[in-house]
């Protein structure tokens, strides 16, 4: 399974959502690869990918996929994370 992380330029953010959601991950048994990218990358990087993660103010630059997109409030609460993915992955 492979998850896409995605903040606006891809550093600091979507690093900081990859690790917390491998945290979410792990707490739910759930084995995945997850990548981290900017909106340049997204649909490079999501072409393959079930589940995009993000904030809200950047869905509609994602454009069309296949993947599921949860949208994340707090990048550090790994809870929503873990909550969210939990439902979506339907684990």
């Amino acid at each position: 399974m492979k998850i896409v992380v995605m903040c606006g330029i891809g550093l600091g953010t979507s690093a900081i959502l990859k690790v917390n959601a491998e945290r979410a991950l792990e707490r739910l048994g759930i084995d995945a690869d997850v990548q981290a990218t900017d909106v340049a990358g997204v649909s490079v990087a999501a072409a393959d990918a079930q589940v995009i993660l993000t904030s809200s103010e950047l869905v509609e630059a994602i454009g069309k996929t296949n993947a599921d997109v949860i949208v994340i409030n707090n990048y550090f609460d790994v809870d929503e994370l873990a909550a969210k993915l939990e439902v979506a992955l339907g684990s």
